[in-house]
C-alpha cells in the first residue's frame, strides 16, 4: 500500500471519530483538556486496534462482518444521539432542571462512541489481510491521525457548543444520528 493511500484510508477513517468528538466538544461545553486527550486517545486506540483484529480474523469471516456492522453502527450512534437530544430538549424545555457544568462525558458513553465509529476501521483490517499489507504500520499512523483530528473535533466543538448551549448540544445529537444512518446506508445501499 502506498503512502498517500495510506494517508487518504487513515484520513477517512477518522472522520466519524472527528465528527463525534466535535458533536461531544460542542455537548459537553465543560470538557477539559484531560478528557479531550483522554477522548482522543480512546478513539486513536480504537481506530488502531480494530484494522489489527480485522486483519487477524481475515477474509473468512468477512461476509458475517458485513452483515452485522452497518446495524451494530446505527444502533449504537442512533441510540447515544437520540439520548443526547431529548436531554438537551428536556433542558430547554426545564431549564431550572440543569445544573451548569454538571453534565460530563462519562467513560461508558466514551466506550460506544469509540467503538460504533471504529468498526468500518474493522473491515479495512479485513482488506488490509487480502492485500498483504504490514498491519502495525498501517494501524499505527491510523491511530495518529485519528488522535489528532479527534482533538481538533473537540476543540472545535467545545467553541461551538459555548456560543450556542443546548441548541448545540441537539446539533450534536442530530450529528450522532446522522453519521449512524450515513454508515447504515454506505453498508446496505452497495
Amino acid at each position: 500500500m502506498s503512502s498517500i493511500t495510506l494517508i487518504f484510508t487513515s484520513l477517512g477513517l477518522s472522520m466519524d471519530a472527528c465528527a463525534v468528538s466535535i458533536s461531544n466538544g460542542m455537548c459537553y461545553g465543560n470538557i477539559h483538556k484531560k478528557q479531550i486527550i483522554t477522548t482522543a486517545a480512546a478513539f486513536g486506540f480504537f481506530q488502531a486496534f480494530m484494522p489489527v483484529l480485522g486483519f487477524f480474523i481475515g477474509s473468512a469471516f468477512s461476509n458475517a462482518i458485513s452483515f452485522l456492522d452497518h446495524w451494530i453502527a446505527l444502533v449504537l450512534l442512533g441510540f447515544i444521539g437520540v439520548k443526547m437530544i431529548v436531554e438537551a430538549v428536556r433542558e430547554l424545555k426545564y431549564p431550572e432542571v440543569c445544573i451548569t457544568g454538571a453534565k460530563h462525558l462519562t467513560s461508558k458513553t466514551l466506550f460506544f462512541q469509540a467503538l460504533a465509529t471504529s468498526i468500518d476501521a474493522l473491515a479495512v483490517g479485513i482488506g488490509f489481510a487480502v492485500m498483504k499489507v504490514n498491519i502495525f504500520s498501517a494501524a499505527l499512523f491510523i491511530g495518529i491521525i485519528t488522535f489528532v483530528n479527534s482533538i481538533i473535533g473537540s476543540n472545535l466543538g467545545k467553541k461551538c457548543g459555548q456560543l450556542f448551549k443546548q441548541k448545540a448540544e441537539i446539533l450534536g445529537g442530530v450529528i450522532l444520528v446522522g453519521i449512524g444512518i450515513k454508515i447504515f446506508l454506505e453498508h446496505t445501499l452497495v
